[in-house]
């Protein structure tokens, strides 16, 4: 019988995770908050509230990359 092997989840791994479950909270797309969570300089509090402000997710995007 085969083994079953155990998906291990790096600590930046699971860092990269929760912050694109914030970003989708706040309103990004899962394409957009993945990539947003992968640039680990960008604050997802400040992206957070660019859409809080009314500002459009794709230009959110802009301003912040």
């Amino acid at each position: 019988m085969p083994a079953v092997e155990d998906i291990v989840e790096t600590e930046l791994e699971r860092v990269e995770r929760w912050r694109a479950e914030e970003l989708l909270r706040a309103g990004f797309d899962p394409h957009q908050a993945a990539e947003l969570a992968a640039h680990h300089d960008i604050d997802i509090r400040r992206a957070a509230l660019l859409l809080e402000q009314g500002c459009p997710a794709d230009l959110a995007l802009q301003i912040l990359l």
